[in-house]
């Protein structure tokens, strides 16, 4: 994972040559157990090398039609999604919410026909959501040159992808943010701290849509500046850390990182490493400066919910002479980073869509199964590198959760987003089961012990 001599040019995506997304999504051979010591290098995928193959006329971005020089407007985001629509028989476009400004969050299906989020729920789909913070721009290009590929790519293998799976992409989660140009939405929140309380329009937005629509997979796009000697990665990604997320389901983010994501973006010539880590100069990490278990954040929001979750990052700075002489080398250098990304994970869903499908279901009957029996340990602290401290460990979690009447006209709202199941009683109070797939959630967000809890609710032992 260090960084290649020399940078391919950006050009050549621009130019959206037709030869082939079905050999983007073909992997060469067998995965690489992830993180195995001194083994070869995983596969790489033709992802990186190809182009999808699209009519001649098809709808560019406005970043696209400058050459990288200026970001695609609101206003062209919207011509640009319309006439995608308007093009292509899979894709269906609707808007989630309308800001308080007038501005609409708005969710793109890629299928081969529509469906509604039921049907979607019942077989494998990602959820890629670009974005978050306003002043991400090339997060948001990428998602929208993705859309584009997509729904318009007439290889075999996209065909394929589509025939087994649905593609779900909110190009702008934070369209406010971007008007402004500030990382926050309107009210000055962080929405991508926000994926617990739920305060927040944004984050409440795709709470429901990881609710109502139940991906196996979810790609949260954004970008990161680094300093240039220690955390210069073209591209950087990372799991959910939590240490309540299914150990198995980690698993498999780690490898969606290691076996399709930075093989897609390194055969172009660019560089990956883990989010949050400084590197030495051979490469090896010296330090850790960002990326925890935080239950605030999406990626370890979306994995307590039992999804193959993945934060990836494309690097804001001008690492390169060419880049600070020409700044379009730069925005480019972004915008393709985060499309290779992206191709890397349809790649994973693609050939193992119906196996995390079966996997996630697992996870979510296992969770059920320890919080009714009480077994397993909670943890409110650490992260899968850093151990608890005995104070953040439940060694023995209760079986459920009491709620007061004034508690509950509190969280309702937030327990329902989440999927909490809630047991009310004619006094107005309620039981909230921990025997359900959101017993990793339920704690965090009303025990005392919890760093984020919302209330503080009466723990029921299991006798």
């Amino acid at each position: 994972m260090q960084r290649r001599p020399s940078a391919p040019s950006s050009a050549r995506r621009r130019s959206l040559v037709a030869v082939g997304l079905g050999a983007v999504l073909a992997l060469t051979g067998a995965p690489v157990a992830a993180g195995a010591a001194d083994a070869p290098e995983a596969p790489v995928t033709a992802l990186a090398a190809a182009e999808p193959v699209l009519p001649a006329d098809a709808p560019r971005t406005g970043f696209e039609t400058s050459g990288g020089a200026a970001w695609t407007t609101l206003e062209e985001e919207q011509s640009f999604l319309a006439a995608v629509d308007a093009a292509s028989d899979r894709v269906g476009i609707s808007t989630l919410a309308t800001t308080a400004a007038g501005r609409p969050i708005q969710l793109v299906q890629i299928g081969t026909r529509q469906l509604s989020a039921r049907e979607v729920a019942q077989r494998p789909s990602i959820l890629v959501t670009c974005l978050q913070h306003g002043n991400e721009p090339a997060a948001r290009e990428g998602c929208l040159e993705v859309v584009r590929d997509v729904a318009l790519d007439t290889s075999p293998a996209t065909q394929q992808l589509l025939r087994r799976s649905t593609v779900l992409v909110v190009p702008t989660v934070n369209p406010d943010g971007r008007a402004a140009n500030t990382r926050a939405n309107a009210d000055g929140v962080d929405v991508n701290r926000d994926h617990l309380a739920l305060e927040t329009l944004e984050a409440q937005t795709i709470a429901a849509l990881v609710r109502d629509y139940d991906p196996e997979m979810v790609v949260d796009v954004h970008e990161y500046g680094g300093r240039a000697d220690v955390y210069d990665r073209d591209l950087i990604r990372l799991w959910p850390r939590n240490l309540n997320v299914d150990e198995g389901l980690r698993a498999r983010a780690v490898e969606l990182a290691d076996d399709f994501i930075d093989p897609a973006v390194e055969a172009e010539g660019w560089s990956t490493g883990v989010y949050g880590i400084w590197n030495g100069p051979g490469g090896e990490p010296i330090a850790q400066v960002a990326g925890d278990g935080d239950e605030r954040i999406m990626r370890n929001a979306v994995g307590l919910k039992h999804t193959v979750g993945q934060l990836t990052e494309s690097q804001t700075r001008a690492l390169t002479a060419e880049e600070q002489a020409d700044p379009t080398v730069n925005t480019n250098r972004r915008v393709d980073t985060n499309v290779l990304a992206l191709r890397g994970s349809l790649d994973m869903l693609r050939t193992q869509g119906a196996e995390l499908r079966r996997e996630t279901a697992a996870a979510e009957r296992e969770a059920a199964r320890l919080g009714a029996a009480g077994e397993g340990y909670i943890r409110f602290g650490g992260a899968d590198n850093v151990l608890p401290t005995s104070s953040e460990l439940l060694l023995d979690p209760p079986c459920a959760y009491d709620l007061t009447g004034e508690q509950l006209d509190a969280v309702s709202s937030t327990l329902s987003l989440h999927d909490i199941r809630v047991v009310e009683r004619a006094d107005g109070t309620a039981r909230v089961p921990m025997g359900q797939p959101a017993r990793g959630v339920i704690p965090l967000l009303m025990d005392e012990r919890a760093a984020y809890d919302l209330v503080q609710a009466t723990p029921v032992d299991c006798a």
